[in-house]
């Protein structure tokens, strides 16, 4: 990729504490306009990662380029940086107006082009008429949306965001990430959002970065991550599976035949990178590609529904003591403890290596 067409480019940039290392040596290029999330549990690096970019911390090692500026040694206040934290960080004794104008004023900025860029912040976040108000009497909703226009007003190269909507209830996150999807559509603001929820990841994403151990283990689209998970781990991670230990057997041009307990003895399926004979493997099948009723199907025993809605899951039960999810529509379920033949399509099977 050209500088041109990337906003953010980490090459092996590592940290570590003493003896605790937080963040791997590390290589990741953002293109510019893209919403990039790293997403992954506690523990795995994300923070680490978005404060060496904000300049909150030093790394032990690599480089950080912003464009082509090379600002691996930069402070933060000269990065052009804008970060959004999860508890907002807003300043009680200034009103709307003044939280959203504070960076343009200790950049110099004149007070009638900051009253001009508060204007058009509060404008492009849905706040007019607010500027005067004080946070306090804000909601969550309100005061997230105010910490995003201050990070937008000074017009930075890349913003931030660290699980900025971790303080919101459950049906508010979901109002503010489509929010959040409609101004990065509009606006195209090179974007790194960091979160632990899987589905916040899928909405708001061009590419989701998924973490574990202090490193990205995969990289891609929501589409992508979702059909071709490189491991267990990222395969877990991103929506729900059906994970079951598998013996390869054979290996050839990206196709494995592959022995599964429980299971026809002749499965094959798409290989992983990492999958080889001899080596751990798991075979992923999705609980919406599993087929009820299916004549050629295995014997198994529901033995628990979950109603979701307009949608349920059902824990079945195969001969051989194995247990696979399946999802279908609510209607016409079966019973709990009821027989049931389940099948799937050859093309959904993806092996994937143990991790």
């Amino acid at each position: 990729m050209s500088d041109r067409g990337r906003a953010l480019r980490l090459a092996a940039v590592s940290k570590r504490y003493g003896s605790v290392t937080a963040l791997l040596p590390t290589d990741l290029d953002v293109h510019s306009g893209e919403f990039l999330t790293l997403l992954g549990p506690s523990g795995s690096g994300k923070t680490t990662l978005l404060n060496l970019v904000a300049g909150y911390l030093e790394p032990e090692g690599g480089r950080i380029l912003i464009g082509a500026r090379d600002v691996t040694t930069l402070p933060a206040r000269r990065r052009n940086i804008g970060m959004v934290f999860q508890n907002y960080a807003l300043f009680p004794h200034l009103d709307v107006a003044g939280n959203i104008g504070y960076g343009l004023k200790v950049r110099g900025t004149a007070r009638p082009e900051i009253s001009r860029r508060v204007a058009a912040a509060l404008a492009l976040v849905q706040l007019d008429g607010y500027a005067g108000r004080a946070v306090q009497q804000l909601s969550g909703g309100e005061q997230q949306r105010v910490a995003l226009a201050r990070a937008l007003v000074i017009e930075p190269d890349v913003l931030l965001m660290d699980e900025p909507l971790g303080a919101l209830d459950r049906q508010l996150r979901k109002t503010v990430q489509l929010e959040l999807r409609r101004l990065h559509e509009a606006h195209r603001r090179t974007t790194i959002y960091v979160t632990h929820d899987q589905e916040e990841a899928l909405v708001l994403s061009d590419r989701v970065a998924v973490m574990r151990g202090a490193r990205v283990v995969q990289i891609g689209t929501a589409a992508e991550l979702y059909a071709a998970p490189e491991d267990a781990f990222v395969a877990a991670f991103i929506g729900e599976s059906n994970l079951l230990p598998a013996r390869v057997v054979a290996l050839e041009r990206g196709i494995a035949s592959v022995e599964v307990a429980g299971l026809a003895s002749a499965l094959h399926a798409v290989a992983a990178p990492g999958v080889a004979i001899g080596r751990p493997a798991r075979l992923l099948i999705r609980p919406e590609h599993l087929r009820l009723g299916a004549a050629d199907g295995v014997a198994a025993t529901i033995e628990e529904i979950v109603y979701l809605g307009e949608l349920v899951a059902l824990r079945l039960a195969l001969e051989s003591g194995a247990q696979l999810w399946a999802r279908r529509f609510a209607d016409g379920t079966g019973a709990r403890g009821a027989p049931v033949r389940v099948g799937w399509a050859a093309e959904h099977l993806r092996l994937v290596a143990d991790s």
